[in-house]
This record gives C-alpha cells, sequence and structure tokens, in this order.
C-alpha cells in the first residue's frame, strides 16, 4: 500500500479489525520511509460496477462520490458517521446484488433517496432537490405537496392548526 504523505510503497500494517457489521477490514497502516500514520478498509467486491449516465456516457462506479453525496445530504443532520458508512454500504451491495455491471444513475439516486427518506426528512428533500434538480421554490413546495400529507405539516401526524391555544375559549 502506498503512503499517501510521502508516497513510499514500504508500509507495515499495525491494527486490523472489522468494521461495517464485518463487511470490511478496517486496517491501520505506518509508512517505514516518513513515520505517517493511515486508515484503509478492504471490502468485498463483487463486481466492476459502470454508471450510465443519463446523457449515455459511461463512468466506473465510484463509492467514494456516492459517499460524499450521502454526507452533503445530511451534513449538519443528527447521524452518526458509522450510520451513514453502513448506508452507502448497503447502496452498494444492493447495486452490486442485481446482477448488472451497469448500473444507471437513476438507479443509485433512487436508492440513495430511498435510504435518506428512511434517516432524515430534511436529507431526503436536500438530496432530492439535486437529484430532481429543482430550479425554484415552487419545485420544492410541489415535492414537499407529495412528500408531507395535507394536515401534517409540523410533522406530528395531525392537524392542530385549529386547536385553541392553551387557555383559550377551549379550556373554560
Amino acid at each position: 500500500m502506498r503512503c499517501p504523505y510521502c508516497g513510499g510503497e514500504d508500509t507495515q500494517v499495525k491494527d486490523s479489525r472489522p468494521s461495517e457489521d464485518g463487511a470490511a477490514i478496517r486496517r491501520r497502516r505506518v509508512c517505514v520511509t516518513c513515520g505517517g500514520r493511515f486508515t484503509t478498509f478492504e471490502r468485498v467486491q463483487l463486481r466492476e460496477l459502470t454508471v450510465v449516465k443519463k446523457s449515455g456516457r459511461r463512468v466506473p462506479f465510484d463509492r467514494e462520490k456516492l459517499m460524499r453525496s450521502v454526507e452533503t445530504a445530511l451534513r449538519k443532520r443528527p447521524v452518526d458517521a458509522d450510520h451513514i458508512e453502513q448506508m452507502v454500504s448497503g447502496i452498494v451491495r444492493r447495486l452490486e446484488s442485481l446482477g448488472e455491471s451497469d448500473v444507471t444513475s437513476e438507479q443509485i439516486g433512487l436508492m440513495v433517496m430511498e435510504a435518506l427518506k428512511a434517516v432524515d426528512d430534511v436529507a431526503y428533500v436536500r438530496f432530492a432537490s439535486v437529484y430532481r434538480d429543482f430550479r425554484a421554490a415552487r419545485d420544492f413546495i410541489a415535492f414537499l405537496d407529495d412528500f408531507v400529507p395535507r394536515g401534517d405539516e409540523d410533522g406530528r401526524g395531525e392537524d392542530d392548526r385549529d386547536a385553541a391555544p392553551a387557555g383559550g375559549p377551549a379550556d373554560d
């Protein structure tokens, strides 16, 4: 493994342990040349995936790009890094298990939206705004109208806009 600091090719593994529910091995390494320490991950790869873009262009699948997209959607949200890693690993496993080497960017986007919707509503809307290319506020409104059932704007499952405030006439 090449050292990311000095480019030296002589590195030693100092510690190995399972990660991501056993789906990967996390290795702490040290460079013999410069003494730099860094972490690598070893994962099973079922097949080489190619992403077919909307334009028809084909590019190699990049797990790190997927990770960055999910992390961007979840920035400043209460979701820990381990959960994000598990989510991305689950998406990658699903893509690999489709049985095809070619996956469309649309398939990936839909899987990410599905995963984000289950974890965090705000991240889901953030990702959807980029994935579906929202251009104006009305695009958000239309999306939210489909996402949030009428009468559930506050997310509590009921419409209490008509409820009387505490101490009001309803308490008499």
